[in-house]
C-alpha cells in the first residue's frame, strides 16, 4: 500500500475548496507570507509550515494568551507544522523531497538569501518545472534598497500613509493592525491562484513576487495620481472633511458617512438639522467641508441627544454609520455570526477558542472546514517519515 503523501497527512473531511488537492510549502514567517498561505488553506490547499530550529519570530512576539502566541495562531490556521534546518544537508534533502511534490512555494526571505541557501527560484524550478515559486520581500527583487528588511511599519512611513493618517498639521502616526502586510497576503493568495490558473494552459511554474513595498503603495493608487503639468506638492487627503468622521455622541462615539445628497438630506433630518440640508451654502461635499467650522459644532450638540449605539439605530439604513466597538464585540456581533465569519476552533495546547475562518465565500466549492495553527515542531517526524527522510536534521 502506498505511503500517503506528506501533504495529505492531515487532510480535511467535508466539502472541497476552489485550490483541494494544491500542495503549498510555507517558509515564510511573520505576517504577509504565512496569512497569505493560510488564505490558500481556506480555499481548500494543503500547507506545510517549515520552520527553523529557532521557530517563527511571530512566535515570541508578547501574547496575553500564555500557551500560545494569539498573533501567531491568527496567521497560521490549517497547516500542518514541521520544523528543518535548511543550512543542514539533511534538512534541505528533506525539503527537496517536499519540493518535488508541491504545487506552491512561499518565503519572505531577502533576495541574496535563498541563492545561498540554496532555494532560489532557478535551482528548484529545475527540480519541478510545474512549482509556483512566491518570493515575498519588502522592497521587491531590484534596486537599492532589495536587501533591507522591510516591515509593516517602516514601509506606512517610508510611503507617506502616516504622513496622511495624521491630523492635518500634525505629527506622523501608524495605522496599527499591520495593514500593508495583510494587503500583502491577499495579493499573495491573489498572485498564486492567478499563476495556478496559468500553469493549466502552459503547464509551467513561475516566479511570483509580492513586495511590501508595492502593498503600501497599491493601497494608496487613489492619490498616487500626478498628472502631466501638474504641480507635485498638492492636497492628496482624500477625506471629505467635517461631516463625514468620527463625532461623539452622549456616551460613546460614531462613525458618520453622509457625502451623497439622499444621505445628507437623512442626516440632518434624523438629527433636527433640516435648516442645513436646505442651504444652498452646504448642498455639496465640497461645500460641507469648507464650512466644517460651522456645521460641526451643530451636529456635536445635536448628538448629544442620544448615545452612540441609539443614533446607530436610529439612523438604520438611512444613514451609513456605525458605533464604535472594540474589537472583542465582534465574536458575538449578529452580522458576524450569520456570515458565519467566526467559527470554533480545538488547538492542542490551548483549547477550544472562537477565531476567524473562510474569508471567502464559495458557492460550490466552500471547502473544508478550518483547523488551528500548529505547535512548534507538531508534525515533521510524521511528515518526514512520510517523505522518506526519517535522518533530516531539524535542531
Amino acid at each position: 500500500m502506498a505511503k500517503p503523501s506528506p501533504f495529505e497527512l492531515m487532510r480535511r473531511e467535508g466539502p472541497q475548496g476552489p485550490l483541494s488537492g494544491v500542495k503549498v510549502l510555507d517558509l515564510s514567517a511573520y505576517i504577509a507570507g504565512p496569512y497569505g498561505c493560510s488564505l490558500l488553506a481556506d480555499q481548500g490547499a494543503d500547507v506545510i509550515k517549515v520552520e527553523p530550529p529557532d521557530g517563527d519570530n511571530l512566535r515570541k512576539y508578547p501574547s496575553t494568551l500564555q500557551a500560545e502566541s494569539r498573533a501567531f495562531m491568527g496567521v497560521n490556521r490549517s497547516k500542518i507544522g514541521i520544523c528543518l534546518d535548511l543550512k543542514q544537508p539533511q534538512g534541505l534533502a528533506a525539503l527537496m523531497r517536499l519540493v518535488r511534490e508541491a504545487d506552491v512555494l512561499v518565503h519572505n526571505f531577502r533576495p541574496s538569501v535563498p541563492k545561498r541557501l540554496g532555494i532560489d527560484y532557478e535551482q528548484l524550478s529545475a527540480i519541478n518545472p510545474r512549482l509556483i515559486y512566491c518570493a515575498v520581500t519588502g522592497y521587491g527583487e531590484s534596486g537599492p534598497m532589495k536587501d533591507k528588511a522591510g516591515y509593516d511599519q517602516v514601509l506606512q512611513t517610508m510611503t507617506g500613509m502616516c504622513a496622511l493618517q495624521g491630523k492635518r498639521g500634525g505629527p506622523p502616526e501608524i495605522i496599527y493592525g499591520s495593514v500593508v502586510d495583510y494587503y500583502a497576503a491577499a495579493l499573495l493568495a491573489g498572485g498564486v491562484s492567478s499563476a495556478l490558473y496559468e500553469r493549466e494552459r502552459s503547464g509551467l511554474g513561475q516566479f511570483v513576487g509580492v513586495s511590501l513595498l508595492r502593498s503600501a503603495l497599491t493601497m494608496q493608487s487613489a492619490r498616487l495620481i500626478w498628472a502631466e503639468g501638474e504641480a507635485l506638492d498638492i492636497g492628496r487627503d482624500m477625506r471629505s472633511g467635517g461631516v463625514t468622521g468620527i463625532h461623539p455622541a452622549r456616551e460613546g462615539h460614531l462613525y458618520i458617512s453622509a457625502n451623497t445628497p439622499r444621505f445628507w438630506k437623512a442626516l440632518c433630518e434624523k438629527t433636527g438639522l433640516a435648516a442645513l440640508a436646505a442651504d444652498p451654502r452646504y448642498d455639496s461635499v465640497r461645500k460641507r467641508a469648507e464650512h466644517a467650522a460651522e456645521i460641526v459644532p451643530q451636529l456635536h450638540r445635536a448628538l448629544l441627544a442620544h448615545t452612540a449605539m441609539e443614533w446607530e439605530a436610529l439612523f438604520g439604513d438611512e444613514v451609513p454609520c456605525a458605533a464604535a466597538r472594540r474589537v472583542e464585540d465582534m465574536f458575538d456581533h449578529p452580522q458576524v455570526l450569520a456570515e458565519g465569519i467566526i467559527d470554533s476552533i480545538e488547538h492542542p495546547v490551548v483549547g477550544r477558542y472562537r477565531g476567524v475562518t473562510q474569508p471567502i465565500k464559495f458557492g460550490r466549492t466552500p471547502g473544508p472546514a478550518s483547523f488551528a495553527a500548529p505547535v512548534f515542531d507538531q508534525d515533521t517526524d510524521a511528515v518526514l517519515a512520510a517523505a522518506g527522510e526519517t535522518g533530516a536534521i531539524r535542531r
